[in-house]
């Protein structure tokens, strides 16, 4: 089989970058080692920024995105009793979208289905060939037979555990990384969101965020332990240290339920350069993870979408490569800014086991600062919403 580019990874960033390549008229294929199935029930985040919501009008697969999204026009951050919003339409005229994860691939593979895109899943043992070559070519099998696909470039879409960041030799990549000495906790229940914008509570027990799907399920995180296992956490012990970490006014309007899913995610800053080897391309996680805290991973995969998207476009409609040669370069400039923003605000609303009382003092008057600084609410406000690509 021969295809102009295939896709290692058939999650959101993978199939939104088949999606815009296809409206441009170039050919590719999609390899997902799970199930179709697997990968729709991923429990993911939906703040989406600007650039995403752009990509996905641009992609053609914004209709439902744009009838069921939630704008928020803002967001709370929380310490102790004292509530400070961040207006983002009052400070820098933008929004954000609150639309899941689940449903932007649901939308993607319902649009590649209608255009015919080949997808691969259950694909066991993908191995890409002579990225560094003018002829890469990647294997796998499939119901015990073995497949070849010719490709003109890879793009690895296929996650921190994935096969492409691993293809870059390790004397060319250089990996960066944070963990930090905590996971967050979450819990998906279908109870009426206690705030209508996402709120993140800072309180002497550490963390909490309130988020949401939709105006009837609601997704609720807390900071815990490393040690910590999902079975330590009864639906009744999350809530009871839940209301504990939310102002008092915000506890007591919060509707409890029976969960529908818990989970526990570990912490962690990480990014791989070069993103680029040869014609083999990483994109989102593959090449860069964040902490959840601002609502950066779906995003951040976007914006190397971006620059993909618009590179291969680039050297198929004319021949020109500059797009590619600089795709590393352009896409770890953005990444490291936003690295930096999540970084900032983990560091700033999250209890952390070594700290001193000089550094609950520094941590408290930033969240002064914040508050009586409208330049800084501005700051703030523009990460959020997202940087421009």
């Amino acid at each position: 089989m021969r295809t102009q580019v295939v896709i290692v990874g058939g999650g959101p960033s993978g199939l939104l970058l088949g999606q815009l390549l296809h409206r441009k008229g170039i050919d590719t294929v999609v390899l997902e080692r799970q199930s179709r199935a697997h990968v729709l029930g991923r429990i993911r985040a939906g703040v989406l920024e600007v650039g995403f919501v752009n990509l996905m009008r641009e992609a053609g697969v914004a209709e439902r995105m744009d009838r069921e999204g939630f704008v928020h026009h803002g967001t709370i951050l929380a310490h102790g009793e004292e509530q400070i919003r961040i207006s983002f339409e009052e400070l820098i005229g933008r929004h954000v979208v609150v639309y899941g994860q689940t449903e932007v691939t649901h939308d993607l593979y319902e649009a590649r289905d209608r255009v015919g895109g080949k997808s691969v899943f259950n694909a066991e043992g993908v191995t890409i060939h002579d990225a560094d070559s003018d002829a890469p070519y990647v294997t796998y099998t499939a119901n015990g037979t073995e497949h070849r696909i010719d490709c003109d470039y890879v793009a690895g879409c296929d996650g921190f555990h994935g096969v492409s960041r691993q293809t870059i030799p390790t004397g060319i990549r250089k990996e960066f990384e944070q963990v930090y000495p905590f996971g967050w906790l979450g819990l998906l229940s279908e109870t009426p969101p206690v705030s209508d914008e996402v709120l993140y509570s800072l309180s002497d027990r550490g963390f909490a965020l309130c988020s949401m799907r939709n105006a009837t399920l609601s997704r609720y995180y807390i900071q815990c332990a490393l040690s910590d296992k999902v079975a330590d956490w009864s639906d009744d012990a999350f809530w009871a240290e839940f209301r504990q970490r939310l102002p008092r006014a915000v506890a007591e309007r919060l509707v409890t339920g029976p969960s529908i899913e818990k989970s526990i995610a570990p912490l962690r800053s990480f990014v791989c350069e070069p993103m680029r080897w040869g014609r083999l391309f990483l994109c989102g996680d593959a090449a860069h993870i964040v902490p959840p805290t601002g609502a950066k991973g779906l995003n951040t995969a976007a914006s190397d979408i971006h620059y993909l998207y618009h590179a291969l476009v680039q050297v198929f409609e004319s021949g020109e490569t500059e797009g590619i040669e600089r795709y590393s370069e352009q896409a770890l400039a953005r990444i490291w800014k936003t690295q930096r923003f999540s970084w900032w605000m983990t560091k700033l609303l999250h209890r952390f086991p070594e700290q001193s009382e000089f550094d609950l003092r520094i941590q408290r008057a930033e969240l002064e600062f914040l508050r009586d600084s409208r330049d800084a609410q501005t700051v703030l406000a523009q990460n959020y919403v997202g940087l421009p690509y």
